[in-house]
């Protein structure tokens, strides 16, 4: 897997903190969505998807629709797509904080959170790689850690290389990609696996936060389950105990910073957060046997036999655990389920959770876990890839961070610096999109997977709709006028600039400038009485008739049809349901 190397990460700093963003794409293969895969076949023209098809499989599988990735999608089909964005490399983001602190040489200034968001906005809107970006988002929301969180929000290093750890172990396997998040620092800072000790006779207890949340929100869920993510036995029925809790939460003892190569290292003041290594907030978490239980350990039917202190063995009782979670029949169908709610539909059939699910459990060489299997499924499975426009139950509430990604990537943005300035803190309700990535208010994500409006129609159907949980009145509107402040309206002074010339040009033809919108933003589904209303609102703006003096009022009269007709595709109930 391609990361970027160290000679040429110092070659980068020299070029100036300017450069840096386009400098690290650049290296692992720059930004050529339309270059994407010269070698691969082209499909004969009888089996090319028609655009409309290859921008809505863009939609659920990446941060969104350009132009160029539809067309090179049309021409070579789904599968060709999915390979080459699996093979493509990965940029770390922590290259890019690592070189801009270095810019901060011989000052007291240091990286922020700020940072983070300019090189996660960079990639969403400009990556090459784009599938992984949009799994690695994906991941984040089921393996939550946020700089909510006050042990968290001044580990800017930390949290940015765990979303790596999500982009890294995106296409590998899901056991492996267990076992990093509860290896790494920033989850054992969020749910309090670093630090946490063995039992004593004194009423110490381990602390049980991570065991819990591993099981419910991790792996196997709060029920049990069929492989088609129906209840087995058709009532819930609880996954584990406490008492499951507390066995599991022993084998989470005598964790804590990475000290460094040598046993020796990991000294008690290590272990407490003394004497700190340099790359502790990144580097796993090490086992201080130490400070690791050594009682019995049973949980979800596994016990784990109690030792003396001379053979406590974290690392050891460890791997036993996540191989039994990993290997519970559960984990197919609940993981299987959050990863095409977040991609595809919030109400998958039965039918197409026992697809992914049976994908999780066998690749088709016998290998259990294979993600590149799993994504490919969500993404390729006939639910996915089979529209029908008039169900009520079919799709899901675009939430705020991919409504913006969406209009950046339709308007093919570039940024001026090559740092994605400006976009930053979206957590405002009032003014901004009341959501910012990396920043979920609990572990929980941003929303339950499960969440209903209550007294909805969804409700009444007893379908979910878990983006609406961030939905209320004031988010409503303070979207809106981020969209028509932030993006719409024209300002010269912005660092991150939307590309309206393609549909300025196409001003004169109102019907065909809502309909490329139509494509880009909403995969052609636009409904005949809403693209009538936006055509009306777009030729309501004049254009005069060209003269020798009024060439300014002319152009500026088409691009104001350009962003008349975005705007109100954006604030359209139909845009923001994704089917």
């Amino acid at each position: 897997m391609k990361t970027l190397p160290e000679k040429k990460l110092a070659k980068h700093v020299r070029l100036g903190v300017a450069a840096v963003v386009l400098a690290l794409l650049a290296a692992c293969g720059g930004n050529k969505e339309s270059d994407q895969g010269e070698q691969v076949a082209e499909l004969p023209a009888a089996q090319q998807p028609p655009a409309t098809e290859a921008a809505r499989f863009l939609t659920q599988a990446s941060f969104g629709p350009t132009q160029a990735q539809i067309d090179w999608v049309r021409l070579h089909g789904y599968p060709a797509w999915i390979k080459v964005q699996m093979d493509a490399g990965r940029t770390p983001h922590r290259a890019y904080l690592d070189a801009i602190q270095a810019s901060f040489a011989g000052t007291d200034t240091t990286v922020s959170q700020t940072h983070f968001r300019e090189s996660f906005w960079a990639q969403a809107i400009a990556g090459p790689d784009q599938l992984r970006q949009r799994a690695a988002y994906a991941l984040s929301q089921i393996f939550v850690v946020s700089f909510v969180d006050s042990g968290l929000s001044g580990q800017i290093r930390g949290v940015t290389s765990y979303y790596d750890l999500l982009g890294e172990h995106a296409f590998g396997n899901y056991r492996e990609l267990l076992e990093a998040v509860s290896k790494h620092p920033m989850m054992g800072l969020y749910l309090s696996s670093l630090r946490n000790q063995k039992e004593d006779n004194k009423g110490r207890v381990a602390d049980e936060n991570f065991a819990r949340e591993i099981m419910q929100l991790f792996s196997i869920g709060l029920y049990e389950l069929n492989p088609d993510g129906s209840y087995k036995g058709g009532t819930p029925t609880e996954t584990y105990t406490h008492d499951d809790i507390k066995g599991l939460a022993k084998v989470f003892t005598g964790w804590s910073w990475y000290a460094g190569p040598n046993m020796a290292d990991r000294t008690d003041s290590r272990f407490n957060g003394g004497s700190a290594n340099a790359d502790r907030d990144w580097m796993p978490m090490q086992a201080y046997n130490k400070f690791h239980s050594v009682s019995e350990k049973t949980f979800l039917g596994k016990t784990i036999p109690a030792t003396t202190t001379a053979t406590a063995d974290a690392e050891g009782d460890m791997e036993i655990a996540l191989d039994h979670l990993f290997n519970h029949p559960n984990v197919g169908p609940f993981f299987g389920k959050l990863l095409i709610q977040r991609m595809v539909t919030s109400n998958p059939s039965p039918a197409y959770v026992g697809r992914v699910a049976a994908a999780f459990n066998d690749n088709g060489q016998g290998v259990r876990g294979d993600l590149k299997a799993v994504f490919k499924v969500v993404l390729l499975d006939p639910e996915a890839r089979t529209l029908d426009a008039t169900s009520t139950s079919y799709g899901k509430v675009r939430e705020p961070v991919l409504r913006l990604s969406s209009l950046l990537r339709a308007l093919n943005a570039r940024s001026a610096t090559g740092r994605f300035i400006g976009i930053d803190d979206t957590d405002n309700v009032t003014s901004s999109l009341g959501q910012t990535v990396m920043k979920s208010p609990t572990v929980f994500n941003f929303y339950r997977p499960g969440y209903t409006p209550p007294n909805s129609a969804a409700a009444t159907a007893n379908l979910v709709a878990p983006e609406l949980q961030l939905t209320n009145e004031v988010s409503v509107a303070g979207y809106l006028n981020y969209i028509r402040s932030r993006w719409v309206q024209a300002s010269a002074s912005r660092d991150i600039q939307p590309d309206f010339a393609p549909l300025v040009a196409l001003a004169d033809d109102p019907a065909a400038l809502v309909d490329r919108i139509s494509l880009l933003l909403m995969s052609g589904q636009m409904t005949p009485a809403l693209r009538d209303l936006i055509i009306a609102g777009v030729t309501g703006r004049a254009i005069p008739t060209a003269t020798a003096s009024n060439a300014a009022a002319v152009q500026t009269a088409k691009e104001e049809r350009a962003r008349i007709a975005v705007m109100l595709t954006m604030a359209s109930p139909d845009y923001l349901i994704q089917k």
